[in-house]
């Protein structure tokens, strides 16, 4: 073991200036991308009138919890947005890597007649949008209203998504599709047991963002839901937000001396990111080890 890691040092001067340099660097690199998040938390314990007074710092000056306890006054209805939020993110990632390696498989297939007709007409859907107006009245007409389908039926297909796996299906040879079909496979057992294992890494990065989108959207919320059981948790804390500082703005149009006043605005944007970063955050690193591996799966051909 021991000769194993000399060899692996570098003997060469210059070799050994190279790799403290670049673990020097990797290290800044890291604390450039942990500070902030740092100086985010100290923020959200932090009280108001002291970020007013003297800005953010990488410790509470004068230590508070006014903004959560603010956020969390109703813990009932910040229940409920996180578990909207969570259904919506967890059935909108399925639902959308079904929809979008079905479609892309389709017009991957050369022995499809139409497959360029059909990428040309997905493809011109970037170029040209109906605009929002008609948008919100076909939603409408599908019954979207107050409904949570229309938190997730929107991002189900994405011509951008689509052309992305597309292109990562061309990358794999055709003859296994050819091979299965001489030795009897259907279509559908094509996709499922020969396209789906070989495409996971295209998959992985799909899911990953899309996942990011649901977790944070709040303007399809916004159209079409107003029943706040069905609100997203970044629409529920937006919604907040925007109250403390309507009631701060209102109060000060009165000539209310806002002084002796703790309303958390400053610090509630800090603790309203904490609060809908948290689980990502803490959830990230144990989904990391399936992302690397989906990424090297199928990097080395046989």
């Amino acid at each position: 073991m021991d000769n194993e890691e000399n060899k692996s040092m570098p003997k060469n001067p210059a070799d050994k200036a190279f790799v403290v340099f670049s673990y020097a660097f990797s290290i800044f690199m890291a604390l450039l991308g942990v500070l902030p998040f740092i100086m985010l938390i100290s923020g959200s314990f932090t009280s108001e009138a002291y970020i007013i007074n003297h800005g953010y710092s990488f410790f509470p000056g004068e230590f508070s919890l006014e903004a959560y306890k603010g956020i969390f006054r109703n813990s009932a209805k910040v229940i409920d947005a996180y578990e909207i939020t969570v259904f919506t993110t967890a059935i909108g990632i399925l639902v959308t890597l079904i929809f979008t390696s079905m479609t892309s498989y389709v017009i991957y297939r050369r022995d499809f007649p139409w497959r360029n007709k059909l990428a040309y007409f997905l493809f011109f859907t970037t170029l040209f949008s109906g605009g929002l107006t008609p948008y919100y009245m076909l939603m409408m007409k599908l019954g979207m209203k107050n409904n949570i389908a229309a938190l997730i039926v929107p991002h189900m297909l994405s011509v951008f998504n689509i052309l992305i796996v597309r292109n990562f299906m061309n990358g794999l040879p055709y003859e296994i599709v050819e091979a299965a079909k001489i030795d009897g496979a259907n279509d559908f057992q094509i996709y499922t047991t020969i396209i789906m294992p070989l495409i996971k890494p295209v998959l992985a990065t799909i899911a990953l963002f899309v996942g990011l989108e649901l977790w944070n959207q709040w303007y399809q919320c916004m159209l079409f839901v107003s029943d706040s059981k069905l609100f997203t948790l970044q629409y529920y804390l937006y919604n907040m937000l925007n109250n403390a500082t309507a009631m701060k703005e209102l109060m000060s149009g009165a000539n209310v001396d806002t002084s002796s006043i703790d309303i958390p605005q400053e610090s509630t944007k800090l603790a309203m990111t904490m609060i809908a970063a948290g689980p990502v955050l803490l959830l990230y690193p144990f989904v990391q080890k399936y992302f690397v591996k989906s990424i090297t799966v199928g990097s080395v051909k046989g």
